[in-house]
C-alpha cells in the first residue's frame, strides 16, 4: 500500500536501460506485491494446521511465525527501501524477490518449528527489500501523468490479495501447510525473470546515505521483547521474573532506538516527522486499528476451527468475504474523500469495524455454527470498516509532509502497520491462552472481540487528529 503523494519522490531513470511498456512493468511489479501481500493472509489460515504438525508447539509458540515476520519487516522497511534508493532499485528488487523466493521453499522444508521461524525472518527480509523498490521503479518507469493510476491499482494489489490468501490457504492447507509457501516458488521466478527483461532501472540521486542500521536492530530487539512478553506472560505469570526482565528489556531497547533517532544524521525514523500533527495522528490511529485487524483476522480463524471445527478449506471461503470487501470499500472511500475529511472517513470506518465485531459478540455461540447469521454480517461491517478507514490512513499520513520526506514518510507509516500487526497477534495469543474446555474457550475469545472493540474504538478517535489540516 502506498500514498498518492509518492508520485512527487525524487526519481532518476537510468539511461542505459530502455523503457518498455508501462503497462507490462506494472504486471510484473504487481505480481511481485501481490506475493508480498498475499504471504501475509495465507499463513492465517495454516496457523493450527502448522502447530498441529509440530507437536508440542503452544499457541504462543506458534504465534512467532506470523510475529517473526511482521518484527523484522517492519524494522527493515525503511532501511532497505533507502538503500536501494542509493545502489539502485532494480538490484534491491531482484535481490529481495529472490531471497524471498529462495525462503520460501526453505520454509516448506523446515524440519522444526523454530527453523521455521527462522525461515520467516528470511522472507521477511526480502519483502521488506521488494516492497518499497517494486513502487520505486514503478514511479521511475511510467508517465508522470500515469503515476496516480498505476499507484492506484499497484495498491489494491495488495486488497486482491488479502480476499484471495485465505481461499488460497485453505485449499492448498488441505494438501499440507508446506503448499503454502512453495506457492512461491514459480510466482517468484517467473517475477525475477521478467523484472530483468522488462523492468528499467531507477535510484534517487538525493540520497547518499543508509538509515541507521543499529537503530534498526535497536527496534527490532525491542519490539521482540515486547511481544515475547505479552505472548508469554499469562504463561510465565505477569508478576514473574521472566516477564519482567522481558519488558524492561524491551522499554530499555525501544528507549535506545529513540535516543538514536534523535541524535544519529540518518535516523530510521526522522523525530521531526512527529513534530507534523496529521502524520502524527496518522501512525497513532495506524498502529491501534492494525492491533484490532491483525487480533480479529486471527481470532477469527481460530474461532472456525477450534470451537465450531471446521476444516482449513471451509475456513478459508467463510473468511473471504470480509477482505474481498476491501477493494470496493476503498474505491467508494476515495470518492467520498472529495466530500468527507479524511479523518471522519477513518473515524467511521474504525466504528464500522468496532460495529461488525460488536455484532458478532452479540448473535455468536459456541453451541452453533450458523455462518450466514453468527459471522457473515460482522465479517461484512469489518470489511467495510477496512475498506474506509485503511487507504485513507496510508494516503492521509504523508499529505503535510514536504515533498521529499513524503517516501521515508510513506515507509514509516507501513512499518506502523506492522508494529500494529505484531501487537495484534501478541494480544490475540495472550487473551486466548490455552482453553481447557469449550466454555472457557467460548469466554476467551469474547474477552478478545471486546478488546478490539475499545481497540477499535481508540484508532476512531486518533483518526480524529486529522482533522487538525481541513480545519487550518
Amino acid at each position: 500500500m502506498t500514498t498518492q503523494s509518492e508520485a512527487t519522490v525524487p526519481i532518476d531513470v537510468l539511461p542505459a536501460v530502455r523503457v518498455r511498456s508501462p503497462r507490462a512493468i506494472l504486471a510484473v511489479l504487481s505480481l511481485a506485491a501481490f506475493m508480498a501481500s498475499l504471504d501475509v493472509f495465507i499463513v492465517n489460515v495454516a496457523f493450527d494446521k502448522i502447530g498441529e504438525s509440530f507437536h508440542g508447539s503452544s499457541i504462543s509458540d506458534v504465534s512467532w511465525v506470523l510475529n517473526a515476520y511482521a518484527i523484522f519487516y517492519a524494522a527493515l522497511l525503511v532501511p532497505l527501501g533507502r538503500l536501494a534508493d542509493k545502489v539502485g532499485r532494480k538490484q534491491m528488487f531482484l535481490l529481495g524477490m529472490g531471497l524471498f523466493t529462495a525462503a520460501s521453499v526453505a520454509c516448506a522444508a523446515a524440519p522444526g518449528l523454530w527453523w521455521l521461524v527462522a525461515f520467516r525472518v528470511l522472507q521477511a527480509a526480502g519483502a521488506a527489500a521488494l516492497t518499497p523498490t517494486s513502487l520505486g521503479l514503478l514511479l521511475a518507469a511510467v508517465p508522470a501523468e500515469k503515476r496516480l493510476a498505476y499507484v492506484r491499482i499497484w495498491s489494491a494489489v495488495a486488497g486482491i490479495a488479502a480476499a484471495a490468501g485465505p481461499v488460497l490457504g485453505g485449499l492448498l492447507v488441505t494438501a499440507s501447510w508446506r503448499w503454502v509457501f512453495l506457492v512461491n516458488l514459480p510466482v517468484g521466478i517467473v517475477a525475477i525473470i521478467a523484472a530483468r527483461r522488462i523492468v528499467p532501472d531507477s535510484r534517487d540521486s538525493a540520497v547518499t546515505k543508509v538509515p541507521d542500521a543499529v537503530g534498526a536492530g535497536l527496534l527490532t530487539l525491542g519490539v521482540g521483547a515486547l511481544a515475547l512478553a505479552i505472548v508469554k506472560g499469562g504463561g510465565w505469570g505477569w508478576g514473574s521474573a521472566d516477564t519482567v526482565v522481558a519488558f524492561v528489556a524491551a522499554v530499555a531497547l525501544l528507549a535506545g532506538f529513540v535516543w538514536r533517532a534523535e541524535h544519529h544524521p540518518v535516523p530510521v525514523v526522522e523525530p521531526d516527522l512527529y513534530r507534523v500533527r496529521t502524520f502524527a495522528a496518522a501512525n497513532l490511529a495506524m498502529i491501534t486499528f492494525s492491533i484490532g485487524f491483525a487480533a480479529y483476522l486471527l481470532m477469527m480463524v481460530l474461532w472456525m476451527q477450534n470451537v465450531w471445527h471446521w476444516s482449513t478449506i471451509t475456513t478459508g471461503l467463510a473468511v473471504a468475504p470480509g477482505p474481498a470487501m476491501v477493494p470496493g470499500v476503498a474505491l467508494i472511500a476515495q470518492r467520498l474523500s472529495r466530500r468527507l475529511p479524511a479523518g471522519v472517513l477513518a473515524a467511521l470506518g474504525c466504528l464500522a469495524f468496532a460495529g461488525g465485531v460488536a455484532l458478532t459478540l452479540s448473535v455468536i455461540g459456541p453451541h452453533s455454527s450458523s455462518y450466514a447469521s453468527e459471522s457473515l454480517p460482522g465479517q461484512l461491517l469489518v470489511g467495510i470498516g477496512v475498506g474506509l478507514a485503511l487507504p485513507t490512513l496510508l494516503s492521509s499520513a504523508t499529505v503535510d509532509l514536504p515533498p521529499h520526506r513524503t517516501s521515508t514518510g510513506s515507509g514509516v507509516i507501513n512499518m506502523t502497520r506492522q508494529l500494529g500487526f505484531v501487537l495484534g497477534v501478541s494480544v490475540a495469543v495472550a487473551i486466548l491462552g490455552t482453553p481447557s474446555t469449550y466454555l472457557s474457550a467460548h469466554t476467551a475469545f469474547v474477552h478478545g472481540w471486546w478488546a478490539i472493540v475499545g481497540v477499535e474504538l481508540v484508532a476512531a478517535v486518533a483518526s480524529l487528529g486529522l482533522l487538525t489540516r481541513r480545519a487550518r
